[in-house]
């Protein structure tokens, strides 16, 4: 049996064992930067990669198999995928040095169609059959691949500056204006919609990047009904390679890869977490973060982050 002395020191390494392993949590943000820890508060949450992060898929299995969460017919997916940009505050006029509004433009603008075989993976996925399906062989409705753009909208919202450092219920704020300036003011068409807010240089929404992120998804309750947002920070602030697993130095993959991974998990758990989930792995493009690959479109060549495919049982980058 223990004596007290044992047993005190037993409390005391224990005690050094947690403090030693909340250390090891702390970081610097930054493109050199391995694995940060990602913020839980949010849903598909990517986390910002060192530069020489691998490709490898790490050998996932069948246990990271994508699982419907509900059998609701409406939130779980998003059936016809839809758009907006929204490039928050006045800072987009004159502090876009990357290029980041045209790149996300021409990105949805060729995200459709035959040449968009990255697109195709999430046509696999559907709502409305039963919780716990792993895939659609029972029916419900599927993600339909686009045929033409995805881009339903764009707005520079710069009658004022987006704030230094915005808050996440400052986002959803955003998601809501966007809403009403899109005139998606019932609940049916924000069935669709999700509403990428954009942030502008040198700004740090929800603590980029010392939380630990590249982007996030979510769902918010508005005046309108519940509608599906992002989170999409400037992540060429944080330099060439940060974000991507490609090495090539160009700095727009990193974002492209970001938004790819937010796009695609909002169409596979559009009001999370309704949808496709994995409680091992999270959502599609959690559990594929080593890999990317371009993609080239009728707009251009872009970075696009693989996806898990339950047919495939493995990420992959095409359809």
């Amino acid at each position: 049996m223990p004596t007290k002395r044992s047993t005190r020191r037993l409390l005391r390494n224990t005690a050094a064992a947690l403090a030693a392993g909340v250390a090891a949590l702390s970081f610097t943000a930054g493109p050199a930067q391995a694995h940060a820890p990602a913020a839980a508060k949010h849903h598909g949450v990517k986390p910002i990669h060192a530069r020489t992060v691998s490709h490898a898929t790490h050998g996932l299995t069948s246990a990271n198999t994508l699982s419907l969460q509900t059998s609701n017919t409406t939130g779980a997916v998003s059936p016809t995928p839809t758009v907006y940009l929204v490039f928050w505050g006045s800072q987009w006029h004159s502090n876009d040095t990357a290029g980041v509004a045209d790149d996300l433009q021409g990105m949805f603008n060729g995200l459709y169609g035959d040449q968009d075989t990255w697109g195709a993976i999430m046509n696999q996925y559907c709502e409305g059959i039963a919780a716990g399906s792993t895939d659609c062989s029972a029916g419900g409705t599927a993600i339909q691949h686009p045929t033409s753009s995805p881009l339903a909208g764009v707005w520079f919202d710069d009658a004022n500056a987006e704030p230094d450092s915005p808050a996440a219920a400052d986002l959803a704020t955003e998601a809501a204006n966007a809403a009403a300036h899109f005139g998606n003011t019932t609940q049916d068409p924000n069935n669709n919609a999700q509403y990428v807010i954009v942030s502008a240089s040198g700004t740090h929404p929800d603590g980029f990047p010392n939380s630990g992120f590249c982007g996030w998804h979510d769902q918010t309750q508005s005046a309108y009904g519940t509608l599906a947002y992002t989170n999409l920070p400037y992540v060429p602030d944080m330099g060439a390679g940060a974000c991507t697993t490609e090495t090539d130095g160009r700095l727009l993959s990193g974002i492209e890869s970001t938004e790819t991974h937010e796009y695609a998990e909002s169409l596979t758990d559009f009001w999370p977490t309704n949808g496709w989930y994995n409680a091992n792995g999270g959502e599609i493009g959690d559990e594929c973060v080593n890999l990317d690959a371009y993609e080239t479109l009728s707009t251009g060549t872009y970075d696009v982050q693989g996806l898990w495919s339950n047919s495939a049982d493995n990420c992959v980058t095409s359809g």
